[in-house]
């Protein structure tokens, strides 16, 4: 059973990339053309999110850079630790809604230094896997198709990030404890 899996998996992506021209080419259309446009699309895109991007990535490294993270961080830890979740993984916690690359880098940070087998490894690898970054997605996409009245998107979003935290706190605790 595995090893049909295996070999399935393996095959999938390079039949998908045969038939997709293959069907283009029996319905008649240009797939040279077609692929040409679709490029020049996702270039013109790509060139009207650069700026969003870089202001989102300025404004993360100066909210880091200024101790800010610190501090709020040693706001919140007494509160939190009363609850269970550890003071460790608040960085991240805080970061994982600006930015998927900063959070991923503090999560390697806890993982290296507690262990990939403790609770705090546990509870921060549930944590990036099961939220995502609310700022990134508002700033790059949408300011980058011109959407301007995303106040409930915002509130929207961060109370689907404070909630899988809450839900990761629960689950690691109920599993790994």
């Amino acid at each position: 059973m595995f090893g049909l899996v295996s070999d399935l998996s393996r095959w999938a992506i390079p039949v998908v990339l045969l038939m997709v021209p293959l069907i283009a080419i029996i319905r008649k259309v240009n797939v040279f053309e077609t692929f040409v446009e679709g490029a020049e699309a996702g270039f013109e895109t790509a060139i009207k999110t650069i700026p969003y991007l870089v202001a989102m990535l300025v404004a993360i490294s100066v909210f880091r850079a200024s101790g800010a993270l610190d501090i709020l961080v040693g706001a919140f830890s007494p509160v939190l630790n009363l609850i269970g979740v550890p003071a460790e993984v608040l960085p991240h916690a805080v970061m994982r809604p600006l930015s998927g690359g900063a959070a991923l880098g503090i999560a390697t940070d806890i993982v290296k230094t507690h262990g990939p087998d403790s609770f705090i490894g546990r509870l921060v690898s549930t944590m990036q896997g099961s939220s995502d970054t609310t700022f990134y997605v508002l700033t790059l996409y949408f300011g980058s198709v011109g959407i301007s009245r995303y106040r409930y998107s915002i509130i929207s979003g961060l109370a689907a990030d404070f909630t899988t935290l809450a839900a990761s706190v629960y689950v690691c605790h109920k599993v790994f404890s």
